[in-house]
């Protein structure tokens, strides 16, 4: 009994994931368009509404390309998910340790 629970819970794995992949590939494949970020946009749509507006403040750092800037996001984004994953792990690592001792 204990050999197909196991079996199981390898197909659900399985399925989630094939799900996952699904769903982060089908708007590719399915929407057209051009593919910007929300910056962007807001940018042209504050120049629609006032075309002489001036920021109130400039970036400290302006990277030399987009590539660079892609590559720093992605990069912040890695160390975002590596810092949670590491909380997440260390919290859940300690109640086990306390329920083990109880």
């Amino acid at each position: 009994m204990k050999q197909s629970s196991q079996s199981n819970k390898g197909w659900n794995n399985w399925l989630l994931i094939s799900i996952v992949v699904a769903l982060a590939v089908a708007p590719l494949i399915f929407v057209s368009g051009e593919y910007g970020g929300a910056d962007g946009e807001a940018e042209e749509a504050i120049t629609e509404v006032k075309p002489d507006y001036e920021p109130w403040f400039q970036p400290l750092f302006e990277p030399p390309s987009g590539e660079i800037e892609s590559l720093l996001f992605s990069s912040q984004a890695a160390l975002g998910a590596g810092l949670i994953g590491y909380a997440i792990g260390l919290y859940k690592g300690r109640s086990e340790k306390q329920k083990r001792e109880e």
